[in-house]
């Protein structure tokens, strides 16, 4: 595989400056937050782009003071980034404005990469601030590129040969007894309401970078050619490397903020302790393309089968 480089004629610092952008690091080795920027849909070009460039660099970025947009200006914006695409089963089709309520579920208090149940997953996420618990309810994200970069030579070399299936059929946020077991149970059921489930490498080469990530999070449930001891065991090895608080980095939400992460290099998780109290985020997601491993091998679907999703 050739990877798509960043361009290097004009560097993201050089563009960040004549647009008047600022990106402030927030944690060593991930997060930043951007400034002089009002999100909307008319931005131009090298605004955006400034943007790209620091969500490349940092695989998360944060806005604060966005309490002008709403789900028609969010979206909007998230398609100055790329294709629109809706939850695979939770979106009614049409839809590209996700609730993530703390109600039925929804506070994903589990590390996960977006819907990597599908082969062609979302390239980046737009998560807004609605309603946001007085304390508690951070998100946390983790940089799936420096876990790889710090593995052994030995790891690295057994990580690349791995393929693992993933599935919405473990519902990331069906672990937290916090829920309203109706709602909840009603929110399982239309999650779960096709069953998917995709092999991936377990590292991926980043299309814009060319960094090599690990590819992993609660949707998978095996590692292929393994028992399910071994793969428990394989896939614990290597999350443990992706979660170390080292390369991690907690957002404090305000209402108004906006997160956006570049969801083929990161892994996140609500950090869900704010008991009983309601929490809502709006998310918009971006089209992704099918990740390619260190071999050459693209992901490809088990369920449904390509005749399966035709008909």
């Amino acid at each position: 595989m050739t990877a798509t480089t960043l361009d290097t004629t004009t560097t993201p610092a050089a563009t960040a400056a004549a647009t008047g952008v600022t990106v402030t690091k927030v944690a060593g080795r991930i997060g930043a937050v951007i400034g002089g920027v009002r999100l909307s849909g008319d931005l131009d070009e090298a605004t955006v782009q400034a943007i790209r460039d620091a969500l490349h660099a940092h695989k998360v970025v944060f806005f604060r003071g966005q309490e002008h947009l709403t789900d028609e200006t969010q979206l909007e914006f998230t398609r100055l980034l790329g294709t629109p695409i809706g939850h695979p089963t939770v979106n009614l089709e049409g839809e590209y404005v996700l609730p993530i309520t703390s109600e039925y579920g929804g506070a994903a208090d589990q590390w996960h990469t977006d819907v990597t149940f599908v082969p062609a997953y979302p390239l980046a996420s737009i998560l807004r601030g609605i309603q946001i618990p007085e304390a508690g309810g951070d998100t946390v994200w983790a940089n799936t590129a420096t876990a790889y970069d710090e593995l052994t030579p030995e790891l690295k070399e057994l990580a690349n040969s791995l393929r693992a299936v993933h599935t919405n059929v473990y519902d990331y946020a069906g672990f937290s007894p916090d829920k309203d077991p109706e709602a909840f149970k009603k929110y399982q059921e239309v999650f779960a309401s096709t069953k998917y489930e995709t092999e991936h490498p377990v590292v991926r080469v980043h299309p814009v970078t060319g960094e090599r990530t690990l590819l992993l999070g609660g949707f998978v449930q095996r590692i292929q050619g393994y028992s399910r001891e071994d793969s428990k065991l394989l896939i614990d090895l290597l999350q443990g490397h992706v979660t170390r608080i080292e390369n991690t980095v907690r957002w404090s939400w305000q209402a108004g903020d906006v997160a956006i992460w570049d969801n083929r290099a990161t892994q996140h998780r609500a950090v869900s302790d704010f008991g009983r109290v309601t929490r809502v985020l709006h998310r918009t997601t971006v089209d992704g393309d099918i990740p390619v491993g260190v071999d050459g091998r693209a992901s490809t679907p088990i369920k449904p089968t390509p005749a399966e999703a035709a008909a």
